[in-house]
C-alpha cells in the first residue's frame, strides 16, 4: 500500500473574534470566531479546522435598489426596515452573525448622515443580541464620515468594520484601534496588495489578529475560478510562515452571485446560484460568507455540517 504523504505547515491562520459577552464588556449573547486553521480547507489529517466557516445574513439600511423581488419576498413585510429585518434573521433564521450594509449613507442613494447611521447602529444593537458586521456605502469620503461614528456608537462591541483599501485606511483604522473592533481589508484579487495593506495596517497600531482579508470573489461563471486561485495561493503562503497573510478570508457571496444574469433569469435560479458560489468558496478557504436568501443560507450550512461531520468534527 503506498504510503499518503501528509503536509506539515509552519504556522496557523490567526482567530478572529467577532462580538462581545458581558463577560468581555459588550453586550452580545455570544462571540464568533473564526480562521485558526492550520491546515488547507477540510484536510483534517494534516491539520486542524478548531472555527468552522460562518455564515453572516446580509442586511441594508434602506431598500436595496439592485436586489429582485425573488430576495426581497423571502423577508416579507420587514423587507427595507433593518430593524424588523435583523429580527426576522435571528429569530426566524436562527442566524449567528449579521452584516449591515450601510448603502444609505451613499450621495446617490438618500445621503444618510452619520449620526443618522450611528443612532441605527445603536437601535440595532438594543434589538438583536448577535455580533455585527457593518459595512459602509462604498464611497469613500462618506465612508470616512460615517465610519467613526459607527465605531464610536458601537464601542466594547467588537465589531467588523469594513472596509479598509489601500488609498484610504487610516482613518478606519483609527476609529477601529480607538473604539476596540476588528477591520476587513480589501483588496482587488491581488496577493501583493493584499500583503501590503494589512502591513500598512499593523503599521497604524492594529493587530493582525484584527484583521479580515476580503480578497474580492467573483460568482459562478464570473470570475470564480480566479478568485478561488486566488484565496488558495493567499493560504498557502500564511500556512509557509508569512504572517501578514495569516488572516481568515470574507466573501461576499450573495453580492456577487445576484449581479450574474443566470441569477435572475428564472425563479429560483438565484438560489442555486448563490448556493453553488458559497461551496466553492467554502473550499477556496472562506471563513465569512455574506449571504441573502434564506433558503441557499440553509443549504450552505448544511454543506458545511456534512463536510464537518464526514471527518468527524
Amino acid at each position: 500500500m503506498a504510503e499518503v504523504i501528509l503536509e506539515k505547515w509552519q504556522q496557523a491562520v490567526s482567530t478572529v473574534n467577532i462580538g462581545a459577552t458581558r463577560a468581555d464588556g459588550g453586550s452580545r449573547s455570544h462571540v464568533v470566531k473564526v480562521g485558526g486553521e492550520s491546515t488547507l480547507p477540510f484536510l483534517f489529517s494534516e491539520g486542524s479546522l478548531p472555527n468552522r466557516p460562518v455564515i453572516a445574513f446580509e442586511l441594508c439600511d434602506i431598500v436595496p435598489a439592485d436586489w429582485p423581488q425573488e430576495l426581497a419576498s423571502a423577508y416579507g413585510a420587514g423587507f427595507g426596515d433593518p430593524l424588523s429585518w435583523a429580527q426576522k434573521c435571528v429569530k426566524e433564521y436562527q442566524a449567528k452573525i449579521l452584516c449591515l450594509r450601510l448603502q444609505g449613507a451613499h450621495p446617490d442613494f438618500g445621503n444618510k448622515s452619520a449620526e443618522e447611521e450611528a443612532g441605527l447602529i445603536s437601535a440595532l444593537l438594543k434589538k438583536v443580541d448577535v455580533p455585527l458586521i457593518i459595512l459602509g456605502c462604498g464611497d469613500d469620503a462618506k465612508d470616512n464620515l460615517v465610519l467613526p461614528a459607527v465605531c464610536q456608537a458601537a464601542k466594547g462591541e467588537r465589531c467588523l468594520i469594513g472596509e479598509a483599501v489601500q488609498d484610504n485606511y487610516k482613518t478606519l483604522v483609527a476609529s477601529v484601534l480607538a473604539d476596540g473592533h476588528n477591520i476587513i481589508a480589501q483588496s482587488p484579487i491581488d496577493i501583493n496588495i493584499a500583503k501590503q495593506l494589512n502591513i500598512l495596517i499593523s503599521d497604524m497600531g492594529l493587530a493582525l489578529e484584527k484583521i479580515v482579508i476580503n480578497p474580492t470573489i467573483g460568482a459562478l461563471g464570473y470570475g470564480l475560478e480566479y478568485a478561488y486561485s486566488i484565496m488558495e495561493r493567499s493560504r498557502l503562503a500564511a500556512l509557509a510562515g508569512d504572517k501578514t497573510m495569516a488572516c481568515p478570508f470574507i466573501a461576499y457571496v450573495g453580492q456577487e452571485a445576484w449581479r450574474a444574469k443566470e441569477a435572475r433569469a428564472e425563479a429560483g435560479q438565484g438560489i442555486i446560484w448563490e448556493m453553488l458560489t458559497a461551496t466553492a468558496l467554502i473550499q477556496a478557504g472562506a471563513d465569512i460568507l455574506v449571504m441573502r436568501h434564506p433558503l441557499a443560507v440553509e443549504k450552505a450550512n448544511n454543506y458545511i455540517e456534512e463536510l464537518m461531520r464526514t471527518n468527524g468534527v
